[in-house]
């Protein structure tokens, strides 16, 4: 069984708005899925199902090998976007509140969390009300809480929202620890920098529907437009590239003659990439030949652009 999470053609209408239209996703176990999608493609919709803080018109969703039912909560940890944290309680009291919530006793609880509140140095803040943490310092508890009761899946929603560089990456090392431990995890997110670093499958939701799925590499193959960043030492830099128009797509060039350095982005026919390799070995000495692999930020706004224009 390698999928911890399966939806099989959900479908949920909010009136005669459709949220989601037959979205069929396999989530595979122990490992980091992002979600993905513009404002109101049906990303949090989705995850609400799988909270079950709502439910589908139709479809099916199975959790560890099983249809899901109101049990499998107690496996599943949510941080959503928005948090929702009770300000006027103390940090300690309300970590413990919400850990026994997850079905954790008060010794387990306070013992875990002495864990964490050791791990990120902020055991002084046990007795402090939320309101009186900055939005960064409180989204460290909200991760705290979400993470404690150690369960099979996780849902991350933006995440990252109001954390500093220094802190987004101390959040991020976690999640990368949680996941080598076993931890299944879903992540949704629009930092699409952050998908390159953490996600090795990718779903993209646009309108309610699901456009694209699969291994991120895979994806990014698939992408591929034969685009090469070609650098060389040459004496003959102009006429080179006046050459090599004729024949090819030249994106953009820039030819130092001073120092006789050309570079030059092209794209090649898929079968040509052997052939002007061998040939421009010819025309000076080359530095790097090397082929631009599309990033998830490209493919995100190329594929939504393209189902845009073909609706």
């Amino acid at each position: 069984m390698n999928n911890i999470l399966v939806t099989k053609e959900v479908t949920k209408h909010f009136g005669k708005h459709i949220a989601l239209n037959n979205v069929s996703l396999e989530i595979p176990r122990n490992s980091i899925y992002g979600l993905l999608g513009p404002n109101g493609a049906g990303k949090t919709t989705l995850i609400r199902i799988i909270n079950q803080i709502t439910y589908p018109d139709s479809g099916k969703v199975y959790f560890d090998g099983k249809e899901l039912m109101p049990e499998h909560i107690a496996q599943i940890g949510y941080l959503p976007e928005e948090r929702g944290l009770y300000k006027s309680m103390k940090v300690g009291e309300q970590a413990l509140y919400l850990a026994q919530l997850k079905g954790l006793s008060k010794t387990e609880a306070k013992k875990r969390l002495k864990y964490w509140f050791d791990r990120f140095e902020i055991g002084e803040w046990w007795n402090k009300k939320i309101q009186e943490l900055s939005k960064g310092m409180a989204q460290k508890i909200q991760f705290i809480v979400t993470i404690l009761h150690e369960p099979k899946l996780l849902i991350f929603d933006e995440p990252f929202s109001g954390f500093d560089p220094i802190n987004a990456n101390i959040i991020k090392e976690e999640i990368i620890n949680l996941k080598e431990k076993g931890t299944s995890i879903i992540f949704s997110t629009h930092r699409m920098e952050s998908v390159e670093e953490l996600c090795e499958h990718i779903a993209l939701i646009h309108q309610s529907e699901k456009i694209l799925d699969g291994r991120l590499s895979d994806i990014k193959k698939e992408y591929k437009n034969n685009i090469y960043n070609v650098g060389m030492h040459t004496e003959k830099g102009e006429a080179l590239l006046e050459e090599l128009s004729q024949k090819f797509h030249i994106i953009s060039s820039e030819n130092n003659q001073s120092e006789q350095q050309l570079k030059f982005e092209i794209q090649l026919p898929e079968t040509d990439s052997g052939e002007i390799l061998a040939y421009l070995a010819t025309k000076g000495n080359l530095n790097n030949f090397v082929e631009t692999i599309p990033s998830a930020n490209e493919i995100f706004i190329r594929t939504v652009q393209s189902k845009s224009i073909n609706e």
